[in-house]
């Protein structure tokens, strides 16, 4: 799901048509340290993404809000956890593309 879906606006690294998931797993596991609350509040960010609960105003600004994706709850969990678990500098890694 992560390969099929976010890497089409979140390149791995770099930040294109939006913020790199380097960028935003950085953010975002600076403000939850540990992985369920990571996991939790992620999924329910990007289930129902608002710019008053997101910790990337700075890329709001930039890029605009994400839009909803229409992903399940339960999904969005697995998701979550596989941002939380990879090392995304790694070329690697199997969802690698420059």
């Amino acid at each position: 799901m992560f390969n099929g879906n976010c890497i089409t606006c979140h390149h791995p690294t770099k930040t294109i048509s939006a913020p790199a998931v380097v960028e935003f797993k950085e953010r975002y596991m600076n403000a939850f340290r540990d992985k369920d609350e990571f996991v939790s509040y992620m999924a329910t960010w990007v289930e129902h993404p608002k710019a008053e609960t997101s910790l990337m105003h700075d890329a709001i600004e930039k890029h605009e809000l994400m839009p909803e994706l229409g992903f399940d709850k339960e999904m969005l969990k697995i998701i979550c956890e596989y941002i939380y678990e990879t090392d995304f500098t790694k070329k690697d890694v199997e969802y690698w593309r420059d």
